[in-house]
């Protein structure tokens, strides 16, 4: 009996740790834009030019 007195204080000191570290993380904005990062992956920001076909290349893209 004498352990609950111990365990139940510092179950609830824990679950408030990690309310307060999840209300933290929300007004830090981590979960502000959650597929931004899984979709900007998948497209390849890289123009890549054919070696000596530069100019060719570019004015056909228009």
């Amino acid at each position: 009996m004498s352990n609950l007195l111990l365990l139940i204080p510092i179950a609830l000191f824990l679950g408030l740790l990690g309310l307060g570290a999840f209300l933290w993380s929300l007004r830090s904005g981590q979960f502000d834009d959650m597929e931004g990062a899984a979709n900007r992956i998948l497209f390849d920001d890289d123009e890549v030019t054919p070696p000596g076909d530069s100019k060719k290349f570019q004015q056909g893209k228009r």
